[in-house]
């Protein structure tokens, strides 16, 4: 077992467990240990047989694994048959270039997108294997407080898409963010003040080296009246630091056709952002405040960095791969 000197979600110094903010936000101010029972996958067969049967259980999309928990004594652990998990549990990548620190980059993208910038994420942590290697964990959000299920709809399923009736890359290569913006539109009442949510996901996406950014990564959430809302942020994570990925996610980019001249020679400027900002229908003064916001210097994101569960020489790449983005490309206007 690992021993902590911050906590484990808010990256908060001088904490050996989650801090009481940290608990708040991931567990409604229960105390969990951030110590899971397990070892880790594959070290131990049956252990390993309870992960693979959960495996199968649960009902949520994605190349990487994921299992289902819930809370119980102060503890998370896996789900029984027929039990209903509160949270997801996302071990290492089982293949990419420092996969070992995937999920304290997952965790630190997530909480720069929370923290610094205040986009609004799904509550998340990390938590250790038996021997201390790192998990992500996060709290499902179609879940309301009283146990009732949220209506989810991702933005493959909105727009009829499926492996069946297209391809395997169908969540890649039909729409493009304009397209899902048009979505938005057709499925949210209130779509003005979701819009600019969704134009700063999509320029942090940019900004953080997110090549996943998929349509099943983002998605409408149903509200307490009966409508719908764009969901919590999840699945943020800086690709870069384990492929070389592409800029985004979707084949067609940010435009439904093709807008060279707002693409010098292929490049993605703050002129881009501009222009499809005004595509997506937010007026001109909002994106220009948006993105001097997404220009300007935090200390609060390098506090973040340093402190977080990336090893060493991956920070520096982290920070580095954000500020060329942000100085090289986003930074130019003209």
């Amino acid at each position: 077992m690992i021993k902590l000197d911050r906590c484990p979600s808010t990256l908060a110094l001088g904490y050996e467990g989650y801090s009481p903010i940290g608990l708040k936000r991931l567990f409604n101010k229960k105390t969990v240990s951030p110590f899971i029972p397990y070892k880790p996958i594959g070290e131990n067969r049956e252990e390993t047989d309870l992960f693979m049967k959960n495996k199968q259980r649960i009902s949520l999309s994605g190349v990487q694994s994921k299992y289902s928990m819930v809370v119980e004594n102060g503890q998370l652990r896996l789900t029984k048959d027929g039990e209903q998990g509160t949270y997801i549990l996302k071990p290492k990548l089982s293949e990419f270039s420092n996969r070992e620190f995937s999920p304290a980059n997952e965790h630190l993208t997530m909480q720069i997108a929370e923290q610094v910038f205040g986009i609004e994420t799904a509550a998340n942590g990390l938590c250790f294997f038996t021997g201390g290697e790192m998990a992500y964990i996060t709290k499902r959000f179609d879940f309301a407080d009283d146990g009732s299920k949220l209506r989810k709809e991702d933005f493959a399923s909105l727009a009829g898409l499926t492996s069946e009736n297209t391809d395997k890359e169908y969540k890649y290569n039909r729409l493009s963010y304009e397209d899902v913006a048009e979505l938005i539109v057709k499925y949210v009442p209130a779509w003005r003040i979701e819009m600019l949510k969704f134009f700063r996901l999509v320029v942090f996406n940019f900004l953080f080296c997110n090549g996943d950014a998929h349509l099943k990564n983002f998605s409408l959430l149903e509200t307490f009246d009966g409508d719908f809302k764009l969901s919590p942020a999840y699945d943020l994570i800086n690709t870069k630091l384990h492929v070389d990925d592409r800029i985004f996610a979707l084949d067609k980019g940010l435009f439904k056709n093709d807008a060279p001249q707002f693409m010098p020679m292929g490049m993605v400027t703050g002129k881009t952002f501009l222009e499809w900002g005004k595509r997506i229908g937010l007026p001109d003064k909002t994106l220009k405040q948006e993105l001097d916001k997404f220009c300007s210097t935090y200390g609060k994101m390098d506090t973040l960095i340093d402190s977080s569960f990336l090893s060493e020489p991956l920070k520096k790449e982290y920070s580095e791969s954000y500020t060329s983005r942000r100085d090289s490309y986003l930074k130019t206007r003209l």
